[in-house]
């Protein structure tokens, strides 16, 4: 058994095996894999860099004393104190996900040609095209206020194409999601969904090449990448934009609650909250899809990450309502039922995380099954033998082999 143990970098020695940060790898300069601390220099490059590390005590070579300390635990702020300025208000499902399903695809698919026509004419040297990027994300928005699981579904199934425009898509339909969950009006899902498609457009004047680069970056790369942030603010500007939302989405989604983010180095309230939004589905959608330099972790898994890096990289109340947002196992997620039986998520119940609607995938001995089905855990809570039926974990996308893309609903 792999023994994990969480390690404040103070605490840290030449010799510990460091198997995970505090922040996704792609913000640091160390190797996906993990490493074994050698230098002193490694150690202040950490210290400087993460609050806390996970260390694998098997692989590590150093004896491990450890000062019990626990992160601080500050009162929770009533979501209405982050918008004052706004009226929230409360969101209910307006269709059913049978219904949704079909305007979902349409809009996906819209937003998805939407943004490879964009950002491929940016590429090649033109201009943004800000109206064009505004009716584009007008359906998505559209469905996701009337029901947000088929949206999401869609969005985890693009996961699978070209990164750089798809993780603009996802990231603009967790953002809105979570508008959606904090019951922001019409006008800021707009400013959502288009901060998202945006925030990274700075990526597109870089070298491509030292984008899907498969190893660590020297600190020299880290500088040229991180100078994204600026040039997308000048793009943005440049289109004549003044949605200060977008902006701040735009300039600021790398910054961290605690201060260690860049580039202004900002932290807790100073970051404006579509800020803190930003970087919440930014780093969401990265660590749940493949990148050149990592795998897809399991939204599951993803969630616990997030949920490990609240008040530490972002806004425990935001991280929060993100959950409830997308859920434990949102639509798209490849899970394992008690019965053995492999099935995709394809509907929450957001009163019951635990018991969504699922279409079988594998049966128990995690073949094909001859006829694709539906569950609906919520009203079926027991096998054919009368076995409890429930959800007994979430799997790696592609698990077993299973392509997303080719399942038709």
């Amino acid at each position: 058994m792999i023994e994990v143990e969480k390690v404040y970098t103070a605490d840290l020695k030449v010799g510990m095996y460091v198997s995970g940060l505090d922040r996704p790898w792609l913000e640091s300069p160390f190797a996906m894999q993990g490493f074994r601390i050698s230098s002193e220099d490694e150690l202040a490059k950490l210290r400087e860099l993460c609050q806390y590390v996970y260390v694998d005590l098997q692989k590590s070579r150093a004896t491990l004393e450890l000062a019990q300390r626990k992160l601080s635990q500050r009162p929770r702020r009533p979501i209405e104190s982050l918008f004052s300025q706004r009226t929230l208000k409360s969101y209910r499902d307006r269709a059913e996900w049978a219904d949704e399903f079909p305007r979902a695809r349409e809009a996906v698919q819209a937003l998805s040609e939407g943004i490879e026509e964009i950002f491929s004419n940016v590429s090649r040297g033109g201009s943004l095209d800000v109206l064009r990027v505004r009716k584009s994300v007008e359906p998505m928005i559209d469905s996701i206020s009337r029901n947000p699981d088929a949206c999401i579904w869609l969005a985890r199934l693009k996961q699978q194409d070209h990164y750089t425009y798809q993780h603009s898509l996802g990231a603009s339909v967790w953002a809105v999601a979570l508008g959606r969950q904090l019951g922001l009006p019409r006008s800021d899902l707009r400013s959502l969904a288009i901060g998202g498609l945006l925030f990274d457009i700075g990526k597109l004047r870089l070298d491509q090449a030292l984008l899907r680069a498969d190893r660590p970056l020297t600190e020299e790369e880290l500088v040229q990448v991180r100078r994204h942030v600026a040039l997308g603010v000048d793009m943005v500007r440049e289109t004549g934009l003044m949605n200060q939302d977008v902006l701040d989405m735009v300039a600021h989604h790398h910054e961290r609650h605690d201060g260690s983010g860049y580039p202004a180095g900002l932290g807790g309230d100073q970051i404006p909250v579509f800020a803190r939004i930003a970087a919440i589905v930014d780093c969401y959608d990265a660590i749940t899809s493949h990148r050149a330099y990592a795998r897809a972790t399991s939204p599951s898994a993803a969630i616990k990450m997030l949920y490990e890096w609240r008040d530490v990289d972002f806004q425990a109340e935001l991280v929060e309502e993100f959950i409830q947002a997308v859920g434990i196992y949102p639509a798209g997620s490849l899970v394992e039922l008690s019965s053995g039986e492999v099935a995709v998520v394809i509907a929450e119940y957001r009163t019951r995380r635990l018991r969504p609607r699922v279409m079988v995938l594998l049966d128990a001995d995690k073949q094909p099954v001859a006829d694709m089905h539906t569950l609906d855990l919520k009203e079926q809570t027991q096998t054919a033998a009368g076995e409890p039926l429930d959800i007994v974990g979430s799997l790696e996308p592609e698990a077993y082999g299973i392509d997303m893309t080719g399942i038709q609903l």
